[in-house]
């Protein structure tokens, strides 16, 4: 009887101890002990503010993670304003976020002061990571070592008016610079023979962020190895002056502020320009905004017998301080993995930096997003060193003097790469 007792109380324990080790193991990833518990863990991952659409979308694909990892929960905090002054601020006081998003324009400096995780330790094969862009992991890559996952992309693309160009008989979009020319003058109209031009042939946007690629397709650079300003130079002044003459020069091209309007999308939406260089962020906003509107798109003319376009990224990066490394690789990995990729760029509003998800939703053969996507694989990286505030200021100062005919081209651009050298070297 004692005997039965016994093996009864061992077989109701061996019950109880399996039930609650299945209960336990649903809150273990694999990898883990079984018998240790896992309390959930919080990750803060920070970022700028977005439009509503974009700010719904970025919400439900951190609420899919959350519910394939249970283990981790997502507090996302908007940085509404000064967005990099918060981040430098909060790095400096142990208090940044685990994740947060990071511009290519600034990540050098970050890398350089070493308040980033390197991610090399933690992508495995699985990861794949050769799906992505090479031009789009190159901004965030120093020696060897990546401290970012690009989650999205946008290059330059020549936006122009079907409408319009068949008015002037014009069958196809400027394959060179210097057929954009040709074609912006029989574009650029006076419809009202008031003497004031109503359509522009081509909308131009004076600052550096638009001209980089001139620079280099001339064989110029922006900085050199050591982070000084060198778009001075015979090669890079080549670039710059493309622009220049076209506004001044023939006249066929104008600034949004010229016609009245805030930015490039709107001056081609509202029919004040028949070409523009625009981004994916143009897309959605010309079919909202302006519906009727008849355009499409093209790789950017070539400049010097060489394809160029600029490209804009954003990465996930890890503060090297991160409390929970693990689990905020986990997220990072799932926002620029396949799945989560796909989920966040499948409206279309942005790009996505993997070329097997771009392939998948048809971006190649998009009708509108075909040229962005073929632009991504030559374009410039929009990065120009540690301390990009003073090469970039400094240039768009001189080079909006020049265009309007304020001091020679030449003269504006060396005093603009001289003070921003004094402020580099103050900085070092």
């Amino acid at each position: 009887m004692v005997k039965q007792w016994i093996r009864f109380i061992a077989l109701a324990l061996a019950t109880i101890l399996a039930v609650v080790g299945c209960q336990r193991s649903l809150f273990i990833p694999s990898g883990e002990e079984p018998n240790i518990a896992r309390e959930p863990v919080t990750i803060k991952l920070s970022g700028w503010g977005a439009s509503p659409t974009e700010q719904r979308l970025l919400n439900q694909v951190l609420r899919t993670f959350e519910a394939t990892h249970p283990y981790i929960k997502v507090r996302f905090e908007v940085i509404a304003d000064q967005y990099m002054d918060v981040i430098k601020t909060r790095l400096i006081g142990d208090a940044a976020p685990d994740v947060f998003y990071l511009d290519a324009l600034e990540a050098p400096f970050l890398i350089q002061q070493q308040v980033l995780e390197p991610l090399n330790a933690y992508i495995t094969p699985n990861f794949d990571l050769v799906d992505f862009e090479p031009t789009l992991l190159q901004p965030f890559t120093s020696q060897t070592q990546i401290y970012g996952l690009p989650k999205d992309y946008s290059t330059l693309a020549l936006f122009y008016n079907q409408s319009a160009f068949t008015t002037a008989g014009l069958t196809q979009p400027p394959q060179t610079w210097d057929e954009l020319l040709t074609i912006s003058k029989q574009l650029t109209l006076d419809q009202d023979v008031d003497g004031v031009l109503d359509q522009y042939g081509f909308g131009t946007i004076p600052e550096l962020a638009r001209q980089a690629h001139m620079i280099e397709a001339m064989g110029g650079q922006l900085v050199d190895t050591n982070g000084y300003a060198t778009f001075a130079n015979a090669a890079g002044l080549k670039g710059i002056e493309l622009s220049i003459q076209q506004y001044r020069g023939d006249r066929t091209s104008a600034r949004p502020l010229d016609v009245g309007t805030n930015n490039g999308s709107e001056m081609f939406g509202q029919g004040k320009a028949a070409m523009v260089m625009e981004g994916n962020w143009a897309i959605p906003y010309l079919q909202d905004t302006f519906p009727d509107l008849d355009f499409a798109t093209a790789e950017l003319p070539q400049i010097n017998n060489v394809p160029a376009t600029m490209v804009y990224t954003v990465a996930y990066v890890m503060n090297q301080k991160a409390t929970h490394k693990p689990e905020a690789w986990e997220l990072i990995a799932y926002l620029t993995g396949k799945e989560g990729m796909e989920q966040w760029t499948k409206t279309g509003f942005a790009l996505p930096s993997r070329k097997s998800v771009a392939a998948k939703l048809r971006y190649e053969s998009d009708r509108l997003r075909a040229p962005l996507v073929a632009g991504v694989r030559y374009a410039t990286p929009w990065q120009i060193g540690q301390y990009p505030a003073a090469v970039m200021n400094n240039f768009n100062n001189q080079y909006l003097s020049a265009l309007l005919g304020q001091q020679p081209l030449q003269e504006a651009m060396i005093e603009a790469q001289e003070i921003a050298n004094k402020q580099i070297k103050a900085a070092l």
